[in-house]
């Protein structure tokens, strides 16, 4: 009886991680589906607006001869110019930089000391908004991104009256680390923020990717500024909240012209996710103990299922169509979640037959969340390429 009652109890949870999933197939954003690319636009300018590119750029001089030729190079018919921000750089950045400027596009100056209550970057940003004077658009953008031939012109045709339009790199899959661990990085971004939701005014979800954020600066100045994000760890979602809570119409969307040359092994993403899943939980443990069962329950539950309800069926522990139910429900929730991962594989050009580990990264990433969580309660919360920056949620644009 005790078996019995515990047999059903694993159906019920099945069942209802199985719901789930259809939702998550058929009604969440269509987050899965990366067909949500740039808006087709025919616009023409009788003068083509005014864009600087700001890239805050920290120890970046082994990537920068790989991506800032690929943004000096854009081939834009109005003014275009580019304000390296060089935030303390110990590795030779600025004058790296400086070797690669292209017919006078680049402006490098020196980041100063990040002030209290600034985070890093947004500081770095902060500054060359400053020193970039007033142009319509303004392009954030990272040091490890490369543009592809037309991109900057294919961004601003596609702005139409949108305060942000942002695009979410394409990021390396080469190694056996990002191979394993990228794709699902982007899956559960979008999970979090279904892009066509970031992209509906009807929508109240708004977020952006850093790599690649044209925003328009007289949006940005009435919304207040970055100062209003100061101490953003998470600065391009803190960017997209700050811009659509102020009424503006934002875009996010996926792409294969803007990528990221960043490499990355198994520490480093474990490293990119822990110094800000914490602070994306609002520093909360309730809301820590929620993502982390969530996550059991909704990765690992179907497996789990599945697997038990074939042992259970073998072995005749259990009344038959009890094994029988708890096996199908498992199984049908795991090919679900794995039909909506293999649009993010084939993106990383990786193939679909790894769509079915999804539930073992998924644990992996619960444990990148648990360490996020260690860090902040250790005084190490936000620390990143030898900076710590110490969470507070009470700190502007941090919840």
């Amino acid at each position: 009886m005790c078996h019995a009652v515990l047999v059903l109890i694993a159906l019920a949870a099945g069942a209802a991680a199985l719901l789930a999933w259809i939702y998550l197939l058929a009604g969440h954003g269509g987050f899965w589906r990366t067909d949500h690319r740039l808006p087709a636009s025919t616009t023409q300018f009788a003068v083509w607006p005014e864009i600087v590119a700001i890239v805050p750029a920290r120890d970046e001089a082994h990537v920068l001869p790989q991506t800032l030729p690929t943004l000096l190079a854009q081939d834009y018919a109005g003014p275009f110019s580019v304000v390296l921000v060089d935030d303390e750089s110990t590795d030779g950045t600025r004058d790296v930089a400086a070797r690669l400027d292209q017919g006078g596009r680049l402006n490098v100056i020196s980041g100063s000391p990040t002030p209290d209550g600034w985070a890093g970057k947004v500081w770095a940003m902060a500054q060359g908004v400053l020193a970039a004077g007033e142009p319509e658009y303004l392009l954030f953008t990272d040091a490890d991104i490369s543009y592809a031939p037309g991109a900057l012109t294919r961004l601003v045709v596609s702005t139409a009256d949108r305060a942000l339009v942002s695009q979410m790199a394409l990021l390396r899959s080469d190694n056996p680390a990002e191979r394993l661990l990228i794709p699902a990085f982007v899956y559960f971004f979008a999970q979090l923020y279904p892009f066509r939701w970031v992209s509906s005014r009807r929508s109240a979800v708004a977020a952006a990717a850093g790599g690649c954020m044209l925003t328009r600066r007289d949006a940005l100045t009435d919304a207040g500024g970055l100062a209003q994000i100061s101490g953003a760890q998470i600065d391009d979602v803190a960017l997209g909240r700050l811009l659509k809570r102020a009424g503006n119409d934002c875009w996010l969307g996926f792409t294969t012209e803007v990528t990221s040359r960043r490499a990355y092994g198994f520490a480093d993403v474990w490293d990119m996710v822990a110094r800000s899943a914490y602070t994306q939980l609002r520093y909360s443990p309730v809301a820590l103990a929620g993502t982390v069962l969530g996550l059991v329950w909704l990765y690992l539950l179907p497996p789990a299922a599945a697997t038990a309800g074939l042992a259970l069926l073998a072995v005749g522990a259990a009344p038959t169509w009890q094994p029988v139910a708890l096996a199908a429900t498992g199984l049908a929730a795991w090919a679900i979640m794995s039909v909506t991962y293999v649009p993010m594989l084939r993106l990383s050009n990786i193939s679909s037959l790894r769509a079915p580990t999804l539930p073992l990264i998924a644990a992996i990433y619960a444990a990148m969340t648990v360490s996020s969580a260690r860090r902040h309660f250790q005084g190490r919360g936000g620390a990143w390429k030898g900076r710590t920056i110490q969470d507070r949620a009470s700190r502007p644009g941090t919840g």
